[in-house]
């Protein structure tokens, strides 16, 4: 099936925005200070209570996210004021400390996932759709490509692959149970494994909030690096699903696997330049 200019250009700037560096990149080119150093001050067992919290943090955003949008009205998503919401309660927790970690991260995460539906909105996707609300959810563990990833399959499709029928499930129960029954055992199922993923990205930031001397500056720039990377990867992932409701899924992942593709990343210039624009808004 032949694709449109501009649908192609879309899916070249997907794949540049699903394949940017993780998180732990992003902390360290911002403060100049290693991940590692803060998860060396990390206390013993704190890992434990990072999965803990992560999946509390879920668990408590899934429903109060979404719910309260205009789930059909399209429009530019709201980036900023997300970003400067997550911001504010990013410098209230590092001002605190980790102390303020579990009530911090349910916070940061329910702006988050709602910025992600807004995203999908934002793409055409109707927030009514069960399928479309668990790939809301599922945009948290595209953690974004790790330094042994050698290949865009070992990445986002990877991951989707990996969740698809946790998401499947997951999305016929709400299609016909709804997002009340938030215990239901697909959901449940779905939010275990985007913990395991997600929980890296959280450890990373705490890790961030760890060290020294960053206080609540740090605290609402290292929340906001936070955000950032999962509207990036939101975007990316929203257009994708775009383009594969119109072309088909297989059409679309052979394009964004082939060495074509990859050839044309060189050529975003201004039609990158006019899609960041709109990420912004």
């Amino acid at each position: 099936m032949d694709i449109s200019e501009n649908d192609l250009d879309d899916l070249i700037y997907a794949k540049s925005l699903l394949e940017n560096p993780g998180l732990a990149v992003k902390i360290t080119s911002a403060l100049g200070t290693p991940i590692e150093k803060g998860i060396d001050l990390l206390p013993k067992g704190w890992h434990a209570m990072v999965e803990k919290g992560t999946r509390k943090a879920l668990e408590a955003s899934v429903t109060s996210a979404i719910l309260t949008m205009n789930t059909r009205q399209q429009r530019d998503s709201a980036n900023r004021i997300h970003k400067m919401m997550v911001a504010g309660i990013g410098a209230a927790g590092g001002f605190w400390g980790l102390p303020a970690i579990s009530i911090e991260l349910p916070l940061s995460t329910t702006v988050m996932l709602r910025s992600i539906a807004d995203i999908a909105r934002s793409e055409g996707h109707d927030l009514n759709s069960a399928a479309i609300k668990m790939s809301c959810l599922e945009v948290f563990a595209f953690g974004g490509p790790g330094k042994n990833d050698d290949s865009a399959e070992t990445g986002y499709f990877a991951v989707r692959t990996a969740l698809a029928k946790a998401v499947n499930d997951a999305a016929k129960h709400i299609a016909s149970k709804g997002l009340a029954e938030s215990s239901a055992p697909a959901l449940v199922r779905l939010i275990t494994q985007i913990t395991s993923r997600f929980g890296v990205q959280v450890t990373e930031k705490i890790a961030a909030q760890s060290i020294p001397l960053l206080g609540a500056a740090g605290g609402a720039v290292i929340n906001t690096l936070f955000i950032d990377h999962f509207q990036t990867m939101a975007r990316g992932h929203f257009m994708v699903l775009r383009l594969e409701a119109k072309y088909g899924e297989e059409v679309i992942r052979k394009l964004y696997n082939s060495e074509d593709l990859g050839d044309r990343t060189e050529d975003l210039g201004n039609r990158a330049k006019d899609l960041g624009d709109r990420t912004e808004g």
